[in-house]
């Protein structure tokens, strides 16, 4: 199945909801991509990041604690290139404007499906 999706993705996940990462995490490994962490703020984020330099980091925009989603993929991206899809719970203006400014990939709405998920892995 991996070949079908072309090179295998190292992920980051990056969601402060344990089941919906659980889920998330699920699908990536069935669409034959490696988690390689998980992380449920936007500090954990960059330090997995960091450390791990991951080819992509599944991010929800609202997290717990002082950073959002989108806080934590600027720095991030400052230190290294990375491609980033956001998940978001509600897709609004302000949010949508200010994830652009981080050069992301996607944007998925919450909740989506495997073909979802499958449509913006095929873009990074």
């Amino acid at each position: 199945m991996t070949e079908l999706l072309g090179k295998q993705k190292r992920v980051l996940i990056v969601e402060d909801d344990m089941i919906i990462s659980l889920v998330i995490e699920n699908m990536v490994k069935e669409l034959g991509h490696e988690v390689i962490g998980k992380a449920t703020s936007g500090s954990e984020a960059i330090e997995i990041a960091l450390e791990n330099a991951p080819d992509l980091i599944l991010m929800d925009i609202r997290l717990k604690g002082e950073m959002d989603g989108i806080e934590a993929v600027t720095h991030i991206k400052e230190r290294i290139n990375t491609a980033v899809i956001y998940l978001t719970g509600n897709s609004d203006r302000v949010n949508y404007d200010r994830a652009r400014a981080t050069n992301f990939i996607d944007l998925i709405t919450k909740p989506f499906t495997i073909s979802d998920l499958t449509k913006s892995l095929e873009l990074v």
